[in-house]
């Protein structure tokens, strides 16, 4: 990517000659304007809503949930975004680290008192954790359950637009929706609603020891839990925002991917969603609450409750103020901790909700029946250096050594050109991400459901990694030039037109399979047919910009092209590997 960067802010994008505001210096006049906008605010508890004078010059943007009125902002000229918006009730307090609450619309509409809400600006992350790089973890806020909706302009109940749900990545650990706008995607096609959500991370949301499984004390798994409740929350009020309810795909990439995964081949005992894009699936270990037990009495005793039951600790921990348990959380990245190999706060099996390794229960057939598209880059992987023995240990901390002889072997070094890095990052990225794509489709494929892959190929155009393709590069790509930073950042890198259009080619893909089921659809007239996965002919797009920019808009450079005999049997190596491996 090229250019200079900016910072995100929590309003968002506003097209040229609506409110944007470049000056250095806002003249007297205009102050006092904002003055008196800002007058016409009312507190009401927790909620900012809007007197009836101004909501009502809105009121084109302002849509009624039955509970509550939203006045939204129309972002792009085909675009109203409705953000903040919760879908829980704040789990503070008594309901920290236990499963989410239904939203008490009873309380929305009484704090609201008549008045419009606000849903014009970005609401408070979730407490974010530590990148392991050096960051400390801890912005964000506990009241969080929220999502940010866009519709296209002048949605409204009757619309029954269909709706994409996204799950933002970042290891379960960190991540922001805002660095992950929509406004473009919908302003592009303004016949889909979609859905961003906010699900509590690290220790808030995925804390895990064998005295959790009591409901009484806490929740497994918290943070999925608020996923599965923000699709219950779509399916009971998104008809209000124009979608149809009934025509649901959930999308995410990284730990998204993964949590699309996990949704797949969960026990959610009602159809929240009937279509799935997963993208770069993070295939991390879903440990035993035993196993994650040395992790909680490390961070229990970090943030000064390491005494007593297990019960009492919780009570402890739920008293704590949040720097402490980010403190506590952070740590864990750190020498201080040796116990375990298991350092890091994820999904768990539960026995209820996640009851196996989603692997195993994609091998076993035990999954949801949906149209799918799975899809990762060319050379991905999310551990460095050069020692492929020390990086499976570290990344599958149960993987035994017979297992990890068996996958050198299966990467002999003469089949990638004598390239001690491709290979590396070729084994472990299979491992870690890539091999996710193979598996599904290939069970999706036996059982006569329709799926779709691709490979990432678009380079990246500068640093010292140019010419290659990393983890999160088609998020770059299909969001502005995202590049997320600590806690809850990121920048926007100005993007050439021959990305610009490249992203609407990528972006069209993705709005026709949510739209019809099917990738080609509605796609540009440029781009070619992406032939669906079968066991027979495994095809798979080769996702990649044009170079020359005078073609950008009348020619495409993607392909199609086949997974390799040899990628697949490697890939079967290390599905075979799922009780150790445990993803």
């Amino acid at each position: 990517m090229t250019g200079a960067t900016t910072k995100i802010s929590s309003k968002p994008e506003i097209p040229e000659g609506k409110g944007s505001f470049k000056s250095q210096h806002i003249s007297i006049m205009l102050f006092s304007v904002l003055l008196t906008i800002f007058a016409s605010y009312v507190f009401k508890d927790n909620l900012l809503v809007l007197s009836e004078s101004l909501a009502s010059s809105s009121s084109q943007h302002v849509i009624d949930a039955g509970y509550a009125k939203y006045l939204g902002n129309q972002t792009r000229p085909n675009t109203v975004a409705y953000l903040g918006v919760p879908y829980a009730e704040p789990p503070v307090g008594n309901l920290r680290f236990r499963a989410p609450l239904p939203l008490n619309k009873r309380r929305i509409t009484a704090e609201a008192k008549g008045q419009v809400i606000d849903a014009r600006n970005y609401a408070p992350f979730c407490i974010q954790g530590t990148t392991g790089s050096g960051d400390a973890g801890g912005a964000g806020s506990e009241d969080c359950l929220k999502v940010d909706i866009y519709t296209p302009l002048g949605a409204k109940q009757g619309s029954n637009f269909p709706v994409l749900v996204y799950i933002h990545g970042g290891g379960y650990i960190y991540g922001n929706p805002a660095n992950w706008p929509f406004d473009h995607w919908v302003d592009q096609s303004p016949n889909v609603v979609v859905v961003s959500v906010y699900y509590r991370l690290s220790s808030f949301g995925f804390l895990a020891t064998p005295a959790l499984r009591n409901p009484a004390i806490a929740d497994l798994n918290a943070g999925f839990l608020d996923q599965i409740e923000a699709l219950r929350w779509v399916k009971q009020n998104i008809a209000k925002f124009g979608g149809d309810p009934k025509k649901v795909t959930i999308n995410g990439e990284s730990a998204g991917g993964a949590s699309v995964e996990l949704h797949i081949v969960a026990n959610e005992k009602e159809q929240l969603f009937s279509q799935a894009i997963a993208q770069s699936v993070y295939r991390t270990p879903l440990p035993s609450p035993e196993q994650q037990e040395p992790l909680f009495n490390f961070y229990a005793k970090q943030a000064g409750c390491g005494a007593g039951s297990a019960e009492a600790q919780i009570a402890c921990l739920r008293k704590a103020s949040v720097s402490a348990l980010a403190r506590a959380q952070d740590a864990s990245f750190t020498s201080a901790f040796t116990a375990s190999g298991y350092r890091t706060f994820h999904p768990v099996i539960d026995g209820k909700v996640l009851t196996d390794f989603p692997t195993r229960s994609i091998l076993q057939g035990k999954f949801k029946k949906v149209p799918l598209i799975v899809g990762a880059t060319s050379n991905e992987t999310l551990t460095g250096g050069t020692d492929i023995a020390l990086s499976l240990k570290q990344y599958f901390p149960s993987i035994r050594d017979e297992d990890i002889n068996q996958l050198i072997s299966a990467y002999p070094i003469s089949a990638f050109a004598d390239s001690t890095d491709l290979r590396y990052q070729t084994l472990t990225g299979d491992a870690q991400l890539r091999c996710a794509r193979s598996i599904m489709a290939r069970k999706f494929s036996e059982v006569g459901q329709k799926s779709w892959t691709y490979r990432y190929n678009q380079p990246v155009l500068s640093g010292v990694d140019i010419g290659l393709t990393w983890h999160s590069a088609e998020n770059t790509m299909m969001f502005r030039g995202t590049a997320t930073g600590f806690n809850g950042t990121t920048s926007f890198t100005p993007q050439t037109p021959i990305e610009v259009a490249f992203a609407q080619e990528l972006i069209a893909y993705w709005m026709s399979f949510v739209r019809s089921g099917d990738p080609n659809k509605f796609k540009f007239a440029r781009s070619p047919v992406w032939p669906a996965f079968t066991s027979r002919s495994p095809n798979r797009m080769v996702l990649t910009a044009v170079s020359d920019a005078a073609k950008k808009d009348t020619e495409s450079a993607n392909s199609v092209e086949q997974e390799l005999k040899d990628e697949t049997a490697r890939c079967d190596i290390v599905a075979s590997q799922v009780l150790y491996q445990q993803n």
